[in-house]
């Protein structure tokens, strides 16, 4: 079974950050890895966790893989 892919929306609310900050870092190639689904933008939960992994590890806000 495929992974479910999270919203901008609920990854905000997973990260406990303003939407616009996931567009933000977005724009500046920061932050969790997304794909564009159509013209929405999705998130893997395994790339969000990843992500936060890093940052915890000292990655800093251009941890993007």
């Amino acid at each position: 079974m495929a992974e479910r892919l999270m919203t901008v929306g609920e990854v905000a609310e997973y990260l406990a950050v303003p939407v616009q900050t996931i567009y933000a870092w977005r724009k500046r190639s920061e932050g969790p890895r997304g794909c564009r689904v159509g013209r929405y933008v999705r998130f893997r939960r395994t790339d969000v966790e990843k992500w936060l992994d890093q940052q915890a590890a000292g990655g800093g806000p251009g941890a993007a893989a």
